[in-house]
């Protein structure tokens, strides 16, 4: 046994009861990647009532909490129980009784983080003992938040199955312990280790796993697919799917939110799904899938073509096991290199450590700010509601103020953005569940914001502070060169204006979202008006932005005008802010761009303008916002054909021999490859009772079942899957439906251009 000091990183906080005594189990990893177990039984299970409630708690210990008030003031006491689980009946009882709990809902192993200021590093002092697959183990020892940021060793792997998932064929590793490809096999394969049965195999990479000793196991879907199969194929074979660094075999939880995604349970281990990381970064794509991502990434596929690969798989397998193995390797390879180039797993890293969630919970962002807000909460001497008693008010949360566009092609549009526009005014006027107050108080010095909510003048929230700080660590960051850093902390602060609008959370408050939302669009329309009073249009504001057709000639010229009107409106802003609420403002304007040209469509069947659909040339970048060239649910020559005319357009080019020959490239046939559709099944096909949607159709004669994407064209028959086609493509309905309306709405800007001439329709109609 050695005693020592450390710094971990925490990969999975749980806890466990032993012999009727809870204990809190931290797996982490050292600065050394040597893997180590901090266990520590000293922690209760705990929560708060209000003081004067208190003789009505049974069945628990109950004691002075030191001086802790609730929001209101009220004082507080501590109840606490012998185990985790005795928390949730013991609330219920009390709720039933009418006693509101403060912070009775708060897991165990975060509140025993909480309390000691660890948020993903920290350093341990004490003994500890060594373990062959846990590594060091502490019990009982000091522990104390650090910053120091790990980098940790990541395992990439892939499987291969029959197309019913009924049979393994390979298992592919890449990163951490190397490359290794165990394939079950009745000859030696070049590339391969080669195992004689399913069992063989899959105890193979059970036994890479333990050797490599990854933190970190990633794939692709791996938590929908391929750990499931694998635990399936684990259990059937008599092994135990321990994939973590303790014996406890893998599980799962479905996220019960929209996304529906798999969140698998390792201990010691965390698993960080390839397409979800990619999924939540700021990469947008038109799919998903691998194939797409590492086109777009790294310039290469996969190594099977996207159609039939099922049946290449098969095969590959039976004749070609080389190709199979290559193929598997590549798939691991692929993700490994995507996440590494976008660095996604730094990134994750990064944002667990400025939130103290284990990697895979870092987007659960109410659970972020609420680790953070309470740290902060107690140092201030409060406790917090739990989240059953936030939910209390009925009341619809206002968005941001979009104004009204203006539809056409313009040169040389000015973009202003007001920099995190919520986060500024969350400090600008001191916007807190906690400095919030009723309009019942009329004791307490405070503003008042634009929607007439009011907050405290004498002490400054937590929100704000956290904002501040933030704020501060980010410039720091930026100015140092740190990108994922800077984004981390920008992900972190934009996230707070959620938790004040979500029931979900113990912040959430419709008063004080409504706060934000009113006084960003009060903003908004301060600034659009002091532009106008300079004598310049604004075309169109969303949300935190305002677009301005200043009249420039030139783009120089707009560029000189942008900087100099961003200066005056900043400080014009700021100025009204304090005469009219007595606040100091925040608020920083930027001059984001010039679009030296600009189009602005109509809405569709009417005559005013669009909102958040929009085109520009920055430079000699296109930008494409909400049009139709940007959505997934558009055939890709339809998106082809819009991007390419707005180029035109824009670049001052002829467009009536483009928009023929286009035409003409149709019924040839030379974008048949970009005729497919691409629909989300939303439920299943049997109840799709009502109207039958194209892609219900495609999807039910391709006997899709309850497939999420479907695939299909548009033929003389109807839609049609893509591997299930019997007819030719309807070139018609691709020229009137998808081309003709993405034209009329640009053309009619331009002079003497007329999509039903130019493409030759108004002559065929003529015909009948």
């Amino acid at each position: 046994m050695s005693a020592a000091s450390a710094r971990g990183f925490v990969l999975t906080p749980t806890h466990r009861v032993v012999d009727g005594r809870p204990e809190v189990r931290l797996y982490a990893v050292l600065e050394d990647g040597t893997p180590a177990l901090l266990v520590d039984d000293r922690q209760e299970a705990y929560f708060f009532v209000r003081t004067a409630e208190a003789e009505r708690v049974r069945g628990a210990r109950v004691r002075d909490a030191g001086g802790l008030t609730t929001f209101s003031g009220d004082p507080v006491s501590r109840v606490a129980v012998a185990s985790p689980s005795d928390v949730r009946p013991l609330r219920h009882r009390l709720m039933d009784l009418g006693v509101e709990c403060f912070e009775a809902d708060v897991r165990f192993a975060y509140r025993y983080l909480i309390d000691r200021g660890v948020r993903g590093s920290f350093r341990v002092r004490g003994r500890s003992t060594s373990h062959p697959r846990l590594g060091r183990v502490y019990r009982n020892a000091h522990l104390e938040g650090d910053g120091w940021t790990p980098t940790l060793r990541v395992l990439s792997f892939d499987i291969e199955t029959s197309p019913d998932a009924g049979r393994l064929y390979s298992i592919a590793c890449a990163g951490a312990g190397g490359e290794r490809v165990f394939l079950v096999y009745d000859r030696p394969v070049v590339g391969a280790q080669v195992l004689s049965d399913e069992r063989a195999c899959l105890d193979a990479f059970l036994a890479h796993v333990r050797t490599a000793d990854p933190d970190v196991l990633t794939g692709w879907n791996v938590g929908d697919f391929d750990l499931p199969v694998l635990r399936r194929l684990c259990r059937a074979a008599g092994l135990r799917c321990a994939l973590g660094r303790a014996e406890d075999e893998i599980d799962f939880q479905r996220d019960q939110s929209f996304t529906r995604e798999s969140r698998v349970i390792l201990l010691g281990r965390v698993v960080l799904d390839g397409l979800a990381l990619v999924r939540s970064s700021y990469l947008r794509l038109d799919d998903y899938r691998l194939e797409t991502a590492a086109q777009v990434v790294l310039g290469r596929g996969k190594l099977f073509g996207p159609d039939q690969r099922g049946s290449e798989i098969e095969h590959a397998y039976r004749h070609d096991p080389e190709a199979l193995v290559a193929y598997n390797l590549e798939d691991a390879r692929l993700v490994l290199e995507i996440l590494t180039r976008l660095d996604l797993i730094e990134l994750t890293v990064r944002r667990s450590l400025a939130t103290g969630m284990q990697l895979d919970r870092v987007g659960a962002q109410i659970a972020a700010i609420d680790s953070l807000y309470l740290g902060a909460l107690r140092a201030r001497g409060r406790v917090a509601p739990s989240v059953s008693v936030a939910r209390g008010e009925d009341v619809a949360i206002g968005g941001g103020l979009v104004l009204d566009s203006a539809p056409g092609l313009y040169r040389n549009i000015l973009v202003f953005d007001f920099r995190s526009l919520y986060p500024s005014l969350i400090r600008t006027f001191n916007i807190d569940p906690l400095t919030h107050v009723p309009a019942s108080r009329d004791d307490v010095p405070a503003h008042s914001t634009p929607s007439g909510a009011r907050f405290r003048a004498d002490e400054v929230g937590i929100l704000p502070e956290l904002v501040a700080r933030f704020w501060d660590e980010r410039s720091a960051a930026t100015a140092a060169g740190d990108a994922i850093g800077a984004q981390a902390l920008k992900i972190l602060m934009n996230s707070m204006f959620g938790v004040l609008g979500s029931p979900a959370s113990r912040l959430f408050s419709p008063a004080v979202a409504n706060a934000i939302t009113g006084a960003g669009r009060h903003v908004i329309d301060l600034a659009a008006r002091f532009v106008a009073g300079y004598g310049h249009t604004v075309i169109y504001g969303d949300t935190d932005s305002v677009f301005v057709d200043a009249g420039a000639e030139s783009e120089a010229a707009a560029t000189r005008l942008g900087e100099a009107l961003r200066e005056q409106i900043e400080r014009e802003v700021g100025e009204r802010l304090a005469a009219d609420y007595g606040c100091a403002s925040s608020l920083q304007l930027e001059f984001e761009k010039v679009y030296r040209r600009f189009f602005m469509p109509e809405v569709r069947g009417g005559k005013g303008g669009s909102k958040k659909r929009y085109a520009g040339m920055v430079g000699d970048r296109l930008e494409i916002v909400g049009l139709e060239a940007v959505r997934r649910d558009w055939s890709g020559v339809a998106r082809r054909f819009q991007r390419e005319l707005l180029l035109k357009i824009f670049r001052d080019e002829p467009v009536r021999d483009f928009v023929a020959a286009f035409v003409r490239a149709v019924y040839a046939g030379d974008f048949d490859d970009e005729l497919v559709y691409r629909k989300a099944v939303r439920k299943p096909l049997d109840q799709y009772t009502r109207t039958t949607p194209p892609h219900v159709k495609a999807a039910r004669k391709a006997g899709a079942g309850d497939a999420r994407i479907v695939r299909y064209v548009m033929t003389r028959a109807g839609p049609e899957p893509v591997d299930g086609l019997t007819a030719s493509p309807d070139y018609d309905h691709y020229v009137t439906q998808q081309l003709q309306p993405l034209a009329d709405a640009v053309l009619r800007f331009v002079p003497g251009v007329d999509f039903d001439e130019v493409a030759g329709l108004r002559r065929q109609l003529s015909l009948f």
